[in-house]
């Protein structure tokens, strides 16, 4: 392209640049893809300042679960830097109590040895039914947390529980954005998606069918060709 614009990809809890892999080859020859590192601190602020630090001057922005959560909060800090938001599988509200029970629990499991099994429990809750005994990709998980290590892991933990609620920033989203969730994502309710694109002016809403939460691996093919359209708004 004549003007490439450098992309910036944010995986999610317990995922690596891996979940991105299958959609990647789609979205090189607009601009160099980045998959940014988000597993060296335990504060969403710190999270983005570093990963701003390292980013091109201005860029495409697309973030996965956790990773939206960093895309509002690079959206606070620095939004004239992001030229297009992406927000897949994820939301804008901040933790319930229950869920922050329940990442307290997995906290102390993690630093107890129980990372595998933590998991494995989470792959049920990631994919969609019909893939839940597909050996391979529940491999691939394992391969992302072992790329995240269950130190890392609970760092991510610390962030997510101390985010923001990010409801109130919606409106002040200028640029393209494109919210994109999945027919049965049993962790982050595509619910959360509608109410997000509801909230930020002129966002584009996709859904998409057959699939769970890791929408880049389950569904690769849809998801890059929602994202190839949003980059090229």
């Amino acid at each position: 392209m004549d003007n490439p614009m450098p992309i910036l990809l944010v995986p999610g809890l317990a995922c690596s640049p891996r979940i991105y892999a299958p959609v990647v080859p789609a979205l090189w020859r607009f601009g160099p893809v980045t998959v940014a590192n988000h597993i060296r601190d335990d504060h969403m602020g710190a999270i983005a300042r570093r990963i701003l630090a390292e980013a091109p001057p201005r860029f495409a922005l697309a973030g996965h679960s956790m990773g939206g959560y960093i895309a509002f909060e690079i959206m606070r800090q620095a939004p004239e830097r992001v030229a297009k938001l992406a927000l897949m599988n994820t939301q804008a509200r901040p933790d319930t109590p229950e869920a922050g029970e329940r990442r307290r629990g997995q906290i102390a499991r993690a630093k107890a040895g129980e990372y595998r099994a933590i998991l494995d429990e989470l792959f049920a809750g990631f994919v969609h039914p019909s893939r839940r005994d597909d050996a391979s990709l529940r491999q691939l998980v394992h391969d992302m947390g072992d790329d995240v290590g269950p130190e890392g892991f609970v760092r991510q933990l610390t962030a997510i529980m101390g985010r923001p609620d990010s409801r109130s920033t919606l409106a002040w989203i200028k640029c393209p954005t494109l919210v994109l969730s999945s027919d049965e994502d049993n962790t982050v309710p595509n619910s959360l998606s509608t109410e997000m694109a509801g909230g930020i002016p002129g966002a584009k809403l996709v859904i998409i069918p057959d699939c769970g939460y890791l929408t880049p691996l389950e569904q690769p093919l849809p998801t890059a060709e929602a994202l190839v359209e949003w980059l090229r708004s």
